[in-house]
C-alpha cells in the first residue's frame, strides 16, 4: 500500500516514498509517547518482582526470555501476521475468529483487562485521527465489537501501509521497551543495565518473528503458567504502581 502524499512544492527528487512513510508510522505505532496508556501495565512482572522471582538483571532477562518464547512467539505475533492479512482481505469473519482466540488466552482478570483497555484506547486515538475503516470506505470491514489490542494494532498498521513482518517487529519492540520501562521503575533497574538487556535480546526478538511466521493454526497458544500466577496474585497485592 504506498501511503506517499506529495508536498506543494517539493522537487520531486525529495518526496517521501511510501516505504519511509510506512517506517515513520510503524514507529509513531510503538512510540512509549502513543498515548493509549500501555505505562500503566506490567504484564504480571511486577507481581514477579513482588514474589522475589525476578530480582536482578540477569533473572529479568531469564523473565523477558521465557516469555518472548512461550508467550509472544506463540500467540501474539502470529495472530499478528493473520490479523493484518485479514484486514488487507477484508476477511471481517476471520477478524472476528482471532479476536476472540487472543481473549480467550487471557488467563487472568487483569491481563483481559488491559488488552480490551489498550484496543478501546488505540482505537479511539484513531477514530481522532481519522484512520478508522469507516474512514475509508462505507463498506469496509468494520473493527470488532470491544476489538483487543492486537486486533487494532493489525488494522493500524494495514493502513499505515506497514509490511506484516515489520510490524511484528514493531510490536515486539514494544512489548520489551514497555516491560523494560517497568523494570527502571519498580525493580529497580538501572538504565544501563536496561540496554544491556535490550542487546542481549534483540536477536531474539528476530528469531521469535521468524519461528512465529512458520507456525501452522494448530500450533499456536501461549504456556505461561508462570506469568498466569503472577498475573493473577497480582489482583490483591497490596502495594503496585501498575494496573496489571
Amino acid at each position: 500500500m504506498d501511503t506517499a502524499m506529495p508536498i506543494e512544492g517539493a522537487p520531486r527528487a525529495v518526496l517521501p516514498q511510501g516505504d519511509d512513510l510506512a517506517l515513520l508510522g510503524l514507529m509513531q505505532l510503538v512510540s512509549p509517547a502513543l498515548p493509549i496508556g500501555a505505562f500503566a501495565f506490567s504484564q504480571g512482572l511486577e507481581s514477579a518482582f513482588e514474589l522475589g522471582w525476578v530480582d536482578d538483571e540477569a533473572s529479568l532477562g531469564e523473565w523477558l526470555a521465557g516469555v518472548l518464547d512461550d508467550g509472544l512467539t506463540r500467540c501474539e505475533l502470529p495472530v499478528l501476521v493473520r490479523l493484518q492479512q485479514a484486514w488487507a482481505r477484508g476477511d471481517g469473519e476471520a477478524i472476528d475468529q482471532w479476536d476472540r482466540w487472543l481473549a480467550a488466552n487471557r488467563e487472568t482478570a487483569e491481563l483481559a483487562a488491559e488488552d480490551s483497555r489498550l484496543g478501546a484506547s488505540l482505537a479511539r486515538l484513531l477514530g481522532n485521527l481519522e484512520l478508522l475503516p469507516s474512514n475509508f470506505s462505507a463498506e469496509a470491514t468494520a473493527l470488532p465489537e470491544g476489538a483487543g489490542y492486537v486486533t487494532v494494532f493489525a488494522w493500524a498498521a494495514q493502513v499505515r501501509g506497514v509490511a506484516p513482518r515489520q510490524a511484528m517487529l514493531g510490536f515486539a519492540w514494544s512489548w520489551l521497551e514497555n516491560q523494560l520501562a517497568v523494570a527502571c521503575k519498580a525493580l529497580p533497574l538501572g538504565h544501563t543495565a536496561a540496554q544491556r538487556l535490550v542487546e542481549r535480546l534483540r536477536p531474539a526478538l528476530v528469531a521469535a518473528v521468524d519461528e512465529a511466521l512458520e507456525l501452522k493454526d494448530d500450533e499456536l497458544g501461549p504456556a505461561l503458567p508462570g506469568l498466569a500466577l503472577a498475573s493473577a496474585l497480582h489482583e490483591t497485592q497490596y502495594s503496585r504502581l501498575f494496573r496489571s
